[in-house]
């Protein structure tokens, strides 16, 4: 077992003081995780060392810096359980790698009157580029409803499969209401009707074991800066025989096997997407953070997640006038919840002054605040480095920001 108290000394930034006298209480990771040291040094390595384009060079520099940047697409292959690091797409973010999915895939696929289900739960990410595409060619997009406790509505989702949807595309952890979907039901349910399946993954691979064979996953989507990586470097898994059958989403450099003045020809899956020269320091990050999360092994990062965020449930029933959104149980580290009376905005203010870092507003996902009749919340989310005494320190601030609009 280990010891995530002193996790803490890798992460840098947790050393600093945000207001005089008074450390940082980081508890947004949700948004973007920090980085440990292991990370930050293998970035500037390739900097200072091994600082070369990848895939064109025949000289000792770049052929180390692309050989830095393929054991990378394999050490997160292997994280996922991917069959083959080929599976493996670097894109810039989740965002990206669901784009390339709808305009690429979806534009190849789908036709006037299909259906797309989404869920009423997802990021605007897992939003907007289906309904750029239903409006481009319309399709159909319907939402499986998310019940009063903010789980998915299963017996809702078996009646929508009856319409024959061609994609269902979900988040396997909600980044309002923490729920953890059931990825693997939902995916043999929609495959069982001919459907495929693409995962938003971003809150789910940082901190659950994902194992794309067992879930049988078409595409998951992820990215480098919520699990301890870099920014700027995502990744997009997609079954193979789907990679091969879809349009390149970018053209230039590197994704080409010949260009003539007529026309040109791709090259392989994974280089067919990945046009132009790429984030190279960044992948590089992203495999040293996939190395550090390895070494503490996803369950534990789940279990002590799962001890942090029941505590600090408990702790926020105890304080009293606080409403979470949310499941009980099932869910990841991230609690959004309302004070009554007092904006969101102003309660992340004050907790900023006690050097309380929180999320205040809708977080990406309107359409699910809408669902819920609010117009925003404040969310605090918890990741590895993340202790009781952090869940003491949220309340402490809420407690002044009870007594500041009380009073």
């Amino acid at each position: 077992m280990n010891d995530f108290s002193s996790i803490r000394n890798d992460f840098p930034i947790l050393k600093r003081e945000v207001h005089p006298g008074i450390k940082i209480v980081y508890l947004d990771s949700t948004a973007s995780s920090q980085k440990p040291q292991s990370v930050l040094d293998s970035m500037d390595t390739y900097y200072r060392m091994h600082n070369a384009n990848i895939h064109r060079g025949v000289y000792t520099v770049s052929e180390e810096a692309t050989q830095m940047y393929e054991d990378a697409r394999k050490k997160i292959g292997r994280f996922i359980n991917s069959p083959s690091p080929r599976n493996i797409i670097f894109t810039r973010n989740t965002t990206e790698s669901i784009n390339l999915v709808a305009f690429t895939w979806g534009r190849m696929s789908l036709n006037r009157g299909d259906l797309i289900l989404l869920t009423e739960m997802e990021h605007h990410s897992n939003i907007v580029p289906w309904q750029i595409l239903a409006a481009e060619k319309d399709l159909r997009i319907e939402y499986i409803p998310v019940t009063e406790e903010g789980v998915l509505d299963l017996t809702g989702y078996k009646r929508l499969l009856d319409q024959k949807p061609k994609l269902v595309a979900f988040s396997q952890m909600s980044n309002v209401l923490g729920t953890i979907t059931p990825a693997k039901e939902i995916t043999v349910m929609a495959h069982h009707i001919g459907a495929k399946v693409l995962i938003d993954g971003a809150q789910s691979v940082p901190h659950i074991p994902v194992d794309v064979q067992d879930i049988d996953a078409d595409f998951l989507a992820f990215s480098a800066h919520k699990m301890c990586g870099p920014t700027g470097i995502g990744v997009l898994f997609g079954k193979l025989d789907l990679l091969n059958e879809m349009p390149p989403f970018q053209g230039g450099g590197d994704m080409i096997r010949k260009v003539t003045f007529e026309g040109f020809t791709t090259a392989d899956v994974p280089a067919k997407f990945e046009a132009g020269t790429p984030a190279i320091a960044e992948a590089i990050g992203f495999g040293a953070a996939v190395d550090y999360l390895a070494s503490i092994g996803m369950e534990e990062v789940a279990r002590h997640e799962q001890e942090i965020v029941h505590y600090a449930l408990k702790r926020l029933n105890e304080s009293g006038g606080i409403q979470v959104l949310g499941p009980d149980n099932n869910r990841g580290g991230v609690i959004s919840f309302i004070l009554d009376g007092i904006h969101p905005h102003d309660i992340a203010q004050i907790l900023d002054s006690d050097g309380v870092c929180v999320r205040a507003g809708h977080h990406c996902a309107q359409p699910l605040h809408i669902r819920f009749g609010l117009p925003a919340t404040t969310r605090a989310s918890f990741y590895i480095y993340n202790t009781k005494e952090d869940v003491e320190s949220l309340i402490t601030a809420l407690d002044k920001v009870k007594l500041t609009f009380d009073g």
